[in-house]
């Protein structure tokens, strides 16, 4: 039983890696397309993996719309996401999705969320490095160019979370690596003079309090999620003014 939980869990993480047939009952996630169907004043467009659709939550409970209800809440008229992320993708499935995509508009913000699967499958941070530095680029693109509308949230540690913790894989290492990752995305996205928000150290509080963990023991509750978009609430408030 143990195994096939790893198994089970494991294609949560990894679902972007093959095109094989999914992998034991895997739930078939893709909100690549997601036309913004709500009306509002401002639009956004959240880049990312299962941290950005809110895999195995609800999906007003991702932050990416709990980001936009606490906008509209704060007098913010926010039309609903537009999402380019599927789980299990990396920094390159993702440039590729984004040119699938072929989008011609441009966004009042952005938000940038992408990397630990790179991480789990042991890809060079070299290669993240030039990845993610291009990823950021092209969402300073989207948003017309203004890298103040851009707003980059670090990799949360997923060692800390019941799954990571029977990986068979050190959390202690998983946590070594998450933060070296973020150790570059941070510094490309500072240099780049973008927005970086680290819930990272907050995301480790999933280690003893299981209201921060959604139901398949690997990714961020609906709770956990609210707290990164009031993590960036202040910030893009700021530049809808």
């Amino acid at each position: 039983m143990k195994i096939l939980l790893n198994l089970f869990l494991f294609s949560f993480l990894t679902s972007g890696c093959t095109k094989q047939a999914p992998m034991i009952n895997e739930p078939v996630t893709d909100q690549t397309i997601n036309p913004s169907n709500g009306t509002g004043n401002f639009t956004y467009l959240a880049l990312g993996d299962s941290y950005t659709i809110g895999e195995s939550v609800k999906q007003a409970e991702s932050f990416p719309y709990q980001l936009q209800n606490l906008l509209k809440a704060k007098g913010s008229n926010v039309a609903n996401p537009k999402i380019i992320a599927t789980t299990g993708w990396t920094t390159d499935e993702l440039q590729a999705a984004i040119k699938k995509e072929k989008l011609t508009q441009t966004y009042s913000f952005v938000t940038l969320l992408i990397g630990v699967n790179n991480q789990y499958r042991g890809y060079p941070i070299s290669t993240y490095k030039k990845e993610f530095a291009e990823l950021l680029q092209t969402a300073i693109a989207f948003a017309g160019g203004d890298k103040t509308k851009v707003f980059v949230v670090s990799i949360p540690d997923w060692g800390a979370t019941p799954f990571g913790k029977n990986s068979g894989r050190n959390p202690e290492t998983i946590a070594a690596e998450i933060d070296s990752f973020n150790a570059a995305n941070q510094e490309i996205t500072l240099a780049a003079g973008v927005s970086y928000t680290n819930i990272t150290s907050a995301s480790r509080n999933a280690s003893t309090n299981p209201a921060l963990v959604a139901g398949d023991g690997l990714h961020p509750s609906g709770k956990m999620y609210g707290q990164w978009a009031d993590a960036l609430l202040t910030k893009v408030t700021a530049v809808l003014k």
